[in-house]
């Protein structure tokens, strides 16, 4: 009875590393960024509304252009995308003070439309393309809007290809078996505006 139960266990724990595709990638997952614990990063095509209180004449709905830029009344061209609605506010706070000397206008910059989350899903996928979601979407979620997986695909050699500030990019390993196991959440991790999710 011993050896039947010692044999049982071995033949689970063989079952186990076979759907996880053997050995997990050698990846710090906790280093990538979480966007949904950070205020949002203006994008191309993302609608603001910019309101001067008390002063309509400046106030209104804008659209960021394809160079990262919107146009203020008085103000002028500002760049927008890659900044937090808080940085945009705040740089429009202190030019504004060169043509209202009304020290108790306040500025807020709201994003009414969320137009540049886009990432890629491509590979083996039933549906590969471009996505855009008004909400962040997991690895997992990515696959599902994709159409899952073909019966061509290797699930435990997915990689995303992500973009840095400096203009490289890296690639994030990921087993998505590991996931679907429930004992590796961390490689479930939140797509960023710009990703690729590459399945092979």
């Amino acid at each position: 009875m011993r050896i039947h139960r010692i044999l049982a266990v071995g033949a689970l724990l063989l079952l186990a590393a076979a759907r996880c595709g053997g050995s997990l990638p050698d990846y710090d997952y906790s280093k990538e960024p979480d966007p949904r614990k950070t205020e949002y990063i203006i994008g191309v095509s993302d609608q603001l509304q910019i309101t001067v209180w008390g002063h309509e004449a400046v106030s209104g709905a804008v659209g960021v252009r394809p160079d990262g830029t919107v146009t203020m009344p008085l103000v002028g061209d500002l760049k927008a995308a890659g900044r937090t609605p808080t940085q945009l506010r705040n740089e429009i706070q202190q030019r504004i003070k060169s043509f209202i000397k009304d020290e108790s206008a306040v500025v807020t910059v709201a994003v009414v439309a969320v137009n540049s989350y886009r990432f890629t899903v491509s590979g083996e996928v039933n549906s590969p393309g471009v996505f855009t979601s008004q909400q962040y979407v997991t690895i997992v979620e990515a696959v599902a809007l994709a159409g899952g997986f073909t019966r061509f695909a290797e699930r435990n050699k997915i990689f995303i290809v992500r973009r840095t500030t400096d203009g490289t990019s890296r690639q994030i390993p990921i087993s998505y078996d590991a996931i679907a196991s429930g004992q590796h959440e961390e490689m479930n991790i939140v797509l960023v505006a710009g990703d690729t999710v590459i399945v092979p």
